[in-house]
């Protein structure tokens, strides 16, 4: 695959740790700005622009990608943030609670993407998309890593390793308690033996950040087109790549990404017993919160008691079908609950297994529904990547989430 160096907009150290960043899309528009009015130099500042205006304002108006722009170049001009013109590669490592994942942050093809050689397991909506279309080319950069993985690579470690020694760029930990860290790599040698090094993964995969790798795409799709009509199109220009950061696939964690529905479709709690009896499902009430560790277990919550049910089907006709959730889309959530399409039905809500089994019960109230699940594996993710296949919505939640802001990708001036 091509993943290059890239002449990187970042923060300058002493900044670093206030302008990094969790992405867009983990807040809420109110959540998103309670955050800013405390944080003025946070890079959500600009990846939200909307929390520059009254909460009424509407949030996809031209006006508000153009002061996302207006404010990139104002942390440019006083010197928050730097242009650095040389052709590096960034080392990108997250500690959290006992874990370490080190990434290579540059810049891959979208030829790679439409190819298939950046393989995807999401299918995207065209409304998220939309969005991070406008913003990108009111900032003419593209400011969001994709998160990519891929099968390990010891040559390409021992690469990593060895820059890892040098003085690091940043080194802060954040409010999560992540120890963010940066290494440039810059030295021509350095940089070559990586390029070389990165030329050789026969394939990387999505592991986060579907919505903003396929608007990367399709912007850079409209400049192709539009570069050809002018007849200035060459290929080396920067938006036919995209920001991205790679990291080896047994680094990673991925968490349960539990789910609640609001209510129990009309049924009462004995109802909702007898109706998942009837689909083959074990059940056994428990007498406290079931997080389930193995594949084919999973809690659930209602009317203040929590069950943990048993419903490994062993007869799944594909990877996709096999997982767990899948396994509770198909026989619990479609057929009792009447939940048909999750990627909208407002009934359903998806939380990351980074928070606890309290805002599950709290969200479910006296009348829903949480259910808590096991976590999708790797190995299952790069299967049915593989295999062309698509995952349900939020079957992954990594964790920890890269941080917005560190790196910055220009694509037009």
């Amino acid at each position: 695959m091509k993943a290059l160096p890239f002449p990187c907009i970042r923060p300058v150290p002493e900044h670093a740790a206030e302008v990094a960043a969790l992405p867009y899309d983990v807040f809420d528009r109110a959540e998103a700005a309670a955050y800013v009015a405390g944080h003025p130099l946070s890079f959500l500042n600009i990846d939200r622009p909307e929390t520059q205006f009254d909460p009424e304002h509407d949030m996809y108006a031209p006006e508000v990608y153009a002061r996302g722009a207006e404010l990139l170049r104002e942390r440019i001009e006083d010197g928050t943030f730097v242009e650095d013109k040389n052709l590096a590669y960034y080392i990108y490592q997250l500690a959290w609670e006992g874990r370490v994942q080190t990434g290579i942050a540059c810049v891959c093809a979208v030829d790679d993407y439409e190819q298939g050689v950046i393989k995807r397991h999401e299918l995207t909506r065209e409304d998220k998309e939309r969005d991070r279309i406008e913003h990108i080319e009111a900032l003419g950069c593209q400011t969001g890593p994709i998160f990519l993985t891929y099968r390990d690579q010891p040559v390409l470690n021992m690469i990593v390793g060895a820059a890892k020694t040098s003085t690091p760029l940043y080194d802060f930990t954040d409010e999560a308690g992540v120890r963010q860290t940066v290494w440039e790599v810059a030295r021509r040698d350095a940089v070559d033996a990586l390029h070389a090094m990165l030329g050789q993964i026969p394939c990387a995969y999505i592991a986060d950040g579907h919505h903003r790798a396929a608007s990367a795409v399709k912007v850079a799709q409209r400049m192709r087109e539009q570069a050809k009509a002018e007849g200035t199109y060459t290929g080396k220009e920067p938006f036919n790549y995209f920001l991205s950061v790679l990291f080896p696939a047994s680094q990673l964690t991925i968490l349960p990404y539990n789910r609640v529905v609001a209510d129990r479709n009309g049924l009462d709690t004995h109802e909702l017993l007898e109706a998942l009896s009837g689909t083959g499902f074990g059940i056994i009430e428990a007498t406290g919160p079931v997080e389930p560790s193995e594949r084919g277990v999973f809690g659930m919550f209602t009317d203040g008691t929590w069950y943990e049910l048993h419903g490994d089907m062993r007869d799944a006709v594909s990877a996709v079908a096999s997982l767990d959730v899948s396994i509770l889309q198909d026989h619990i959530l479609a057929p009792i609950l009447g939940i048909d399409d999750p990627r909208t039905d407002p009934r359903i809500s998806f939380v990351g297994g980074i928070r606890g089994t309290d805002e599950l019960e709290a969200r479910a109230g006296k009348n829903g529904i949480a259910f808590t699940l096991c976590a999708t594996g790797i190995d299952q993710l790069l299967t049915i990547a593989d295999a062309g296949e698509v995952m349900p919505p939020k079957s992954t939640w990594f964790e920890p989430k890269l941080r917005s802001g560190l790196f910055i990708h220009r694509i037009a001036k």
